[in-house]
């Protein structure tokens, strides 16, 4: 069952549905898109609430695909640390034979 939530961003109120086990992160993400528009206004480059909003978006959407970018190449790496460290098994054991 969802609950309402009331967040505040630009001194606006806005009522959200939310599971209570994501409210928290819920209100911690009004509460970052809050302060980005905030940055955003007080920059001075961007006026009017839809812009200002509109320009938070393409940032916050900017930074995940950013993180996304580096998880992917993390878990190339990982790949690739586990190819190596099993050739290197691989090679350690054909090492530690006796000759014949």
């Amino acid at each position: 069952m969802n609950n309402t939530v009331v967040i505040r961003i630009l001194d606006k109120e806005y009522q959200v549905n939310c599971p209570p086990e994501e409210q928290s992160a819920l209100i911690s993400s009004a509460q970052e898109l809050d302060k980005r528009m905030r940055d955003i206004r007080k920059a001075g480059n961007v006026i009017g609430l839809e812009r200002i909003a509109v320009m938070a978006a393409l940032n916050l959407t900017y930074d995940l695909l950013r993180a996304e970018n580096r998880a992917q190449g993390s878990e190339s790496l990982n790949e690739d640390l586990s190819r190596i460290d099993a050739q290197l098994d691989e090679a350690l054991a054909r090492f530690q034979q006796p000759e014949l």
